[in-house]
């Protein structure tokens, strides 16, 4: 895992070499395929001007025959190569991608807080595109390796056919290459801020679609629709400004390139004019040269992608760090933090706070125990139908599901499908199901934050008497963080925090404490 105490980009670069480490044998196969087809197509112009000279010089039809079939071969096998690399990689980037989307979204659910400044939206963009672009450095690699290869194959011919011409290409197309990677952190900057002004109005467009009606309600569209507005304007700007330094960067390979081209071909002709090389020979070399252009394309893409990588590798590194001293947020020093929250096998543990700090800090404490199953205060329903709803993988008996929905006071047939978070139920149907979903997971130790919100008061008495039953059967521990009499009157221990202080002792000692009635007083 990643270590907590480094800058995003140095986590960036550390997890990029982690993706290559875990993927070093189909990077190594995917190269490999690479190069033997960037040097297959290098080999096929000097085929080419061979089996010309052979033709030209008056060579026997068989020798002639054979060139074209060797020929033949080498796109035979060059392609092959270039198969086999399309393969592998997809492959590898596709599994290494999917790889980083289950890491980060099981470091957000066993730790919500390494998420908590991160929008719904932006979130959604991490798991996908940075996900995916972190992977895709395997791309790069191979695409950068397979480049210089080809250039070298390249290099290895026409010294072949000319000293001077092939070292010149050798000095020449690194100088000019050298001067297009400079261009890389420029590109990766601006590629960062692209990333995170999409995730920013992905989050913004998520949020709005959310409250629509609340927008509506208290007039709020024209606002809504400036802040849209804004918020897409500046990731339009920012996408502008990455599509200008990719554009600059091809640019950048394609004068290159083309600086190349027109050199070799021109000292070829004047190497041609005075007998130095044959015909053939010119033909491979201008052959040659066009070539050029494929490995430096390749090159030129591997330097856009590695600062595309490194930018989303740097997005995603947040997420994979270790949870250490370094990275746990910082707790206040109150005697609330030393109240017992242990919590026996069917015991019952009440919690009663008067305000948000002490309530996170109690569900931060609670969420330390890896047994824990915290059931959060808004009821959010995953399925398109109620049997899908209530299962949490756990392969949960039927019976026990039966006793759950029971308990719940869950009515079977309130829907056939449930829209995106059981959007067609009523708060307190949806409340009923998420408990219902709770109890069938069993858990060593559940925590239910204001579980019964939503419903009225009979409904109320009621559930609240079958959880606790249900649960003192049971081998696990509840705790209730809640102010609801009706819960909490069948508790076998409260504890009570206020202003720092904590007391803990039966419902009924308690409730003659006055700060105690008031905060259950409802």
């Amino acid at each position: 895992m990643l270590a907590t105490a480094m800058s995003p980009r140095r986590a960036g670069r550390t997890l990029i070499l982690e993706v290559l480490r875990r993927r070093v044998r189909p990077a190594i196969t995917a190269s490999t395929a690479s190069i033997v087809h960037q040097t297959c197509e290098a080999l096929v112009p000097l085929a080419i001007g061979l089996s010309v000279d052979r033709a030209v010089g008056g060579g026997s039809l068989t020798a002639v025959l054979v060139a074209v079939a060797a020929i033949l071969l080498l796109f035979a096998v060059l392609a092959t190569g270039g198969g086999t690399t399309s393969w592998v990689l997809t492959s590898a980037c596709q599994r290494e991608a999917h790889d980083l989307r289950v890491r980060v979204m099981g470091r957000i659910l066993a730790d919500p807080r390494v998420a908590d400044e991160r929008s719904a939206g932006e979130l959604a963009t991490i798991l996908t595109s940075d996900t995916k672009a972190t992977a895709e450095v395997l791309r790069g690699l191979v695409y950068l390796v397979s480049g210089c290869a080809g250039l070298v194959a390249t290099a290895v011919v026409l010294i072949g056919i000319d000293v001077w011409l092939g070292l010149g290409v050798l000095v020449v197309v690194p100088v000019l290459m050298a001067g297009v990677n400079q261009l890389a952190p420029w590109l990766e900057r601006v590629v960062r801020a692209r990333q995170q002004t999409s995730g920013l109005v992905a989050a913004l467009a998520a949020e709005l679609v959310r409250a629509l009606r609340t927008i509506r309600g208290f007039g709020g569209v024209s606002e809504a629709v400036r802040r849209y507005r804004v918020s897409s304007r500046r990731a339009l700007d920012t996408a502008l400004r990455t599509t200008t330094a990719t554009a600059t960067v091809v640019g950048a390979g394609l004068l290159a390139t083309g600086t190349v081209l027109v050199a070799t071909t021109v000292a070829a002709g004047l190497l041609a004019r005075t007998g130095r090389i044959t015909l053939g020979e010119f033909i491979t070399v201008v052959a040659m040269v066009s070539f050029v252009a494929d490995p430096m394309r390749r090159i030129t893409t591997a330097v856009q992608q590695v600062a595309a990588s490194r930018a989303g590798a740097a997005r995603v590194a947040h997420f994979l760090r270790r949870s250490d001293a370094g990275d746990e947020p910082a707790r206040a020093d109150s005697p609330e933090m030393d109240a017992d929250l242990t919590v026996a096998p069917g015991e019952v543990l009440g919690v009663v706070t008067t305000d948000p700090v002490s309530t996170q800090a109690v569900l931060t404490r609670l969420a330390e125990r890896p047994d824990a199953l915290i059931e959060p205060e808004d009821s959010y329903l995953l399925g398109g139908s109620l049997a899908e709803a209530v299962n949490t993988g756990r392969d949960t008996p039927e019976y026990l599901v039966n006793q759950a929905f029971e308990a719940a006071d869950v009515d079977r047939t309130i829907a056939d499908r449930l829209l995106e978070g059981g959007a067609n139920l009523s708060g307190g149907q949806r409340q009923r199901v998420a408990l219902a979903r709770a109890l069938a997971a069993d858990p060593s130790l559940l925590v239910l934050r204001n579980p019964l919100t939503a419903l009225d008061a009979v409904t109320e008495d009621l559930v609240a008497g079958r959880l606790i039953e249900l649960r003192r059967t049971g081998q696990g521990g509840t705790v209730l963080i809640t102010t609801s009499p009706a819960l909490l009157s069948r508790c076998d221990r409260v504890v009570f925090l206020q202003d720092g202080r904590s007391m803990i002792a039966a419902p009924a000692e308690l409730a003659g404490y006055p700060a105690y009635a008031k905060a259950v007083l409802r």
